[in-house]
């Protein structure tokens, strides 16, 4: 296994090198000069290419993207043309926020989808069944920032139970210890900035979880299905087990391989998609961003904050590879 491991990380480098790339020659390939935005009305030609010559984009462009992968290798990703701020400190204060709202999102949507899916298949071809699948059919098809808007309109705008953006109320922010403002409200005892955090939270992780608890749904409800089937499941029920215990120990866990494939791989996808959802409920976090960045045409800030989330899409894959063998110990890593 550790042998496994060290290859898989190993494998980050080209993946990783690939990221880098794709991402630095789209932004110099399809953006706008970032140094007629800094200038504004101010870009002379002798103004432009004299920041040009500062920020060094009249440098070969394989030669910058030499100068920022040599410099990323050490850990630092540059500065931002725009404000000037270290990418890699800006992230680093950022990411909390977008990792809360990822795990908050996948909380939901593992819980109640695996539940709907298990409930769906368990209940085949009954009204429980052909809700489940309507319900989840919905959430495919809604987009995330349609859902968001609604969610707003209904629950902060009508009925006022939940507040409308931002991560925490002005002034209530916890003393910083791990960036989490809910594990930081839990350490320091303080319960006004744990409830005044989560119920920020609610409402963006609700609607960046619900597709991919759609997508669990759906894929426990076929994996359950495959499996009650077998001879296994026929022999507990006859041995007298309980019906919970039949679905649940031996039929749900004998599914879950499947399940969490799709769930790491969801994971990967909530990063990205927190870059709408953050828009929309003005969360601080590497999604708003890394927008910022693409609409003010900064290289440095777009190429940290993407090879950011590269990396933990495959470190998220490489999780679920690893759990496999906790699941399911016939399966072996070579």
């Amino acid at each position: 296994m550790a042998n496994y491991i060290v290859r898989r990380l190993l494998l980050l480098i080209p993946i990783l090198f690939g990221v880098s790339l794709a991402t630095f020659v789209v932004m110099h390939a399809f953006t706008t000069d970032p140094t007629e935005i800094i200038l504004g009305q101010h870009a002379t030609a002798e103004r432009v290419a004299a920041l040009r010559e500062e920020m060094g984009l009249n440098k070969p462009i394989y030669v910058q993207f030499w100068d920022y992968l040599s410099h990323a290798v050490k850990g630092d990703l540059g500065r931002s043309v725009i404000t000037k701020t270290s990418i890699s400190e800006e992230l680093m204060k950022r990411f909390p926020a977008t990792v809360e709202l990822s795990l908050a999102a996948m909380i939901i949507a593992s819980v109640f989808g695996i539940f709907a899916g298990v409930i769906s298949a368990v209940k085949q071809n009954t009204i429980w069944d052909y809700g489940t699948m309507a319900g989840a059919l919905l959430g495919v098809s809604m987009p995330i920032f349609w859902l968001g808007l609604m969610l707003i309109i209904l629950f902060s705008v009508t009925l006022g139970w939940l507040p409308v953006a931002g991560r925490i109320g002005i002034g209530m922010e916890p003393t910083d210890i791990t960036g989490f403002y809910l594990v930081d409200s839990l350490i320091t005892g303080n319960m006004a900035s744990f409830w005044d955090a989560l119920k920020h939270l609610i409402l963006p992780a609700v609607a960046l979880g619900a597709y991919s608890m759609a997508i669990i749904a759906r894929m426990t409800r076929a994996a359950m299905l495959e499996t009650i089937r077998q001879d296994y499941i026929r022999t507990a029920r006859a041995k007298g087990l309980k019906e919970n215990v039949v679905i649940f120990k031996h039929a749900l866990r004998n599914a879950l391989i499947p399940i969490v494939t799709v769930i790491g791989l969801q994971l990967g996808q909530l990063m990205a998609g927190a870059v709408l959802t953050e828009t929309v409920f003005s969360w601080p976090g590497i999604g708003s961003y890394v927008v910022d960045g693409i609409m003010a045409s900064d290289y440095p800030r777009v190429q940290g904050t993407v090879l950011l989330i590269g990396t933990v899409y495959v470190l998220a894959n490489l999780v679920v590879d690893v759990l496999y063998s906790y699941l399911d110990p016939r399966i072996q890593h070579s």
